[in-house]
C-alpha cells in the first residue's frame, strides 16, 4: 500500500467485537477501522448499535481512523458457487495486488477500485487523509470484506495509460500488467521531458 500502516482485505465478524453476540441476518451494526500504533497496521472492529453508542460515548475510549453503519446479511445456506473465469477479474486482480501490498502496484489497485465501484461491486465508506495521502474505503457491497486504497492523484495524462494496462492485464492475464501500469505514466513523462 506504500504506506508505513500495512492493511490487507479483512473481512466482516459474525459477532459483536464488544459483547461478542451473533449478528442477524439483516441487522445494522457498525464496522471501525482503528489503527494500532504498536504493530503499525490498521485493525478492523465490527460493533452492534448499542455496544457501538456505549464505545463512541465512553470518553476513554479510543477514537476510529474511520467508521461507517452497515447491515449484516447472513451467508445463505450451503457451498457457495463460485464464478466461474477463464481470466482474472477485476475484483480477483485487486484482492492480490493487495495482499503482494508492492508500492508498483498502486496505480493499478485504484483504477480496479474505481471500476468495481462504478460496477456496484463496493460502495465508498468514507475517504481519510493519511501523512497527506487521501485513503479511500471500500466495502464490498455483497461480503462485506473492507478495502483501502490510497488515491495516488493520477494526473490526466497519466490516467488512460493505466486505465489500458489494467485492462490488458485483465484480458490477457498477463502477470506483469500492474507493475508495468504504474511506470507507464512516469515512462512516459520521462521520455517526453528528454525530448524537450
Amino acid at each position: 500500500m506504500a504506506l508505513t500502516d500495512s492493511w490487507h482485505i479483512r473481512l466482516r465478524s459474525n459477532t459483536c467485537h464488544e459483547s461478542k453476540q451473533p449478528f442477524t441476518d439483516g441487522e445494522s451494526f457498525y464496522t471501525a477501522i482503528f489503527r494500532n500504533e504498536e504493530k503499525g497496521e490498521f485493525e478492523r472492529r465490527d460493533f452492534c448499535v448499542s455496544a457501538w453508542e456505549t464505545l463512541a460515548n465512553h470518553p476513554e475510549s479510543s477514537k476510529p481512523y474511520s467508521f461507517w453503519r452497515t447491515t449484516f446479511e447472513a451467508s445463505p445456506e450451503g457451498p457457495k458457487d463460485k464464478e466461474v473465469v477463464g481470466k482474472e477479474s477485476a475484483e480477483a486482480m485487486l484482492r492480490r495486488l493487495i495482499e503482494e501490498d508492492d508500492a508498483k502496484s498502486e496505480n493499478a489497485r485504484y483504477i480496479l477500485a474505481v471500476m468495481l465501484e462504478r460496477k456496484k461491486i463496493f460502495r465508498q465508506t468514507d475517504l481519510q487523509e493519511n501523512k497527506g495521502a487521501r485513503m479511500l474505503f471500500y466495502e464490498h457491497i455483497r461480503s462485506g470484506e473492507a478495502f483501502i486504497v490510497r488515491d495516488p492523484n493520477l494526473k490526466l495524462t497519466e490516467i488512460d495509460a493505466v486505465q489500458e494496462e489494467v485492462a490488458r492485464w485483465l484480458d490477457t492475464g498477463d502477470e506483469r500488467g500492474a507493475s508495468e501500469s504504474s511506470e507507464a505514466g512516469s515512462d512516459a513523462e520521462t521520455e517526453e521531458s528528454q525530448t524537450q
